[in-house]
């Protein structure tokens, strides 16, 4: 693993405009995409891309000061039969196959892993059960690598579930191939301490179809960075989320579309409701469209409902044309209070004032928790809303 290098605060290249080689971004106010950690500076909060997170308490992920510990994370992988679970070394030839570093911490995780756990769909298989991955965190700190792989129009649903206590810093992969269909769902239910920073990389294939749930709740800092790139023409991407972020949490979902292949679709929604004091959540939403991307067809949304004083929302839609051969490009914001007309209409017809809120709230969510097609799982995050409004009445 490379040294981690000082750098003073004015030696970041942010403001420049880089393109990696594999034609890739980060952003377009960031370093280039690479597996060292060294390429990277260590971030200051004056950068574009860590002006929202708060450093000092990533517990030294971003400076390199972390180191991994034996109780860090337990991963267990239940999966129908007919899928294969591999543990492979560093040398395995699909790690990073779906998408490179783009910051310090995930470039310091790649760097640090030393096992990763490979979930393969061969071709043409249809799962008819989801593949279940709990990652349990047991106090420590851990650097994690992840890869899910779907062969030729293989169909599967795989269900990420964080829970515990851990400094976590990972990468996770999803290998889409010809005609694949995949669902990820991506749970985070951390215990309050927990430190969770992970970028997820996408690589959908020919008229493949890749849809990714994100589902934040728990946790003191959790910063993720979902990412989606195309293999070949046709593909479509549907990436959706939603957050609840109490009392002095930091949520941070950092997403990037890079459309780079013409004729594919994406679709980006995000929802995140907010209470109690320093709550804050932080969404930015960054689509590509390359030259070479003619036909492409996206849109992508954030709506944030602040339930007390003392929360704050940071949103930022990016939309980046560099083609006018587009069928359609638009992208959308809006953070509100909640709305004490509808909270009057419910109250007037007899439904107390408790129950009300968690109706609107609950209504507010039912669209993108809708998305996931595992009735337990959606039970179980609704419960999850429900006992977070409770908590604040």
């Amino acid at each position: 693993m490379a040294e981690a290098q000082n750098l003073p605060a004015g030696s970041t290249t942010a403001g420049s405009i880089a393109v990696a080689a594999e034609s890739t971004v980060a952003t377009r106010m960031s370093a280039p995409p690479s597996f060292d950690v060294a390429d990277f500076p260590v971030p200051h909060g004056r950068e574009e891309e860590w002006r929202f997170t708060p450093l000092e308490r990533l517990r030294g992920l971003h400076d390199g000061t972390a180191i991994a510990t034996g109780d860090g994370v337990r991963v267990e992988v239940e999966a129908p039969e007919g899928v294969t679970v591999e543990t492979v070394g560093r040398d395995d030839a699909r790690l990073g196959k779906a998408g490179t570093p783009v910051d310090r911490i995930a470039a310091q995780a790649y760097s640090a892993f030393e096992k990763a756990s490979v979930v393969t769909v061969p071709k043409e298989t249809v799962l008819t059960e989801p593949i279940r991955i709990s990652v349990h965190g047991e106090g420590g700190t851990a650097f994690g690598h992840q890869v899910v792989e779907l062969g030729a129009f293989a169909e599967a649903v795989v269900v990420i579930d964080h829970t515990g206590d851990a400094v976590l810093a990972a990468n996770v992969d999803y290998l889409l191939g010809d005609g694949a269909r995949l669902t990820v769902v991506s749970i985070q239910d951390w215990d309050e301490k927990a430190v969770h920073v992970a970028q997820h990389n996408a690589l959908v294939g020919r008229d493949a179809s890749f849809k990714s749930v994100v589902v934040t709740f728990g946790g003191d800092v959790v910063r993720l960075h979902p990412r989606v790139k195309y293999a070949a023409t046709g593909g479509e991407a549907e990436l959706f989320g939603l957050y609840f972020t109490d009392k002095g949490q930091h949520q941070e979902h950092r997403l990037l579309v890079d459309h780079n292949t013409p004729h594919c679709k994406s679709n980006v929604a995000y929802k995140g409701a907010l209470q109690g004091d320093e709550a804050h959540a932080v969404w930015i939403g960054d689509v590509l469209i390359q030259a070479a991307a003619e036909g492409t067809d996206t849109y992508e949304m954030n709506r944030n409902l602040v339930l007390t004083d003392g929360a704050r929302v940071d949103s930022v839609p990016n939309l980046e044309i560099e083609t006018g051969e587009i069928a359609g490009a638009g992208h959308a914001s809006a953070t509100g209070r909640f709305d004490d007309e509808q909270l009057f209409y419910l109250m007037a017809r007899g439904i107390p004032e408790a129950e009300a809120r968690r109706l609107v709230v609950r209504g507010f969510f039912a669209e993108l928790v809708q998305q996931i097609g595992l009735p337990d799982v959606e039970e179980r995050l609704i419960a999850k809303i429900e006992a977070e409004l409770e908590a604040s009445v």
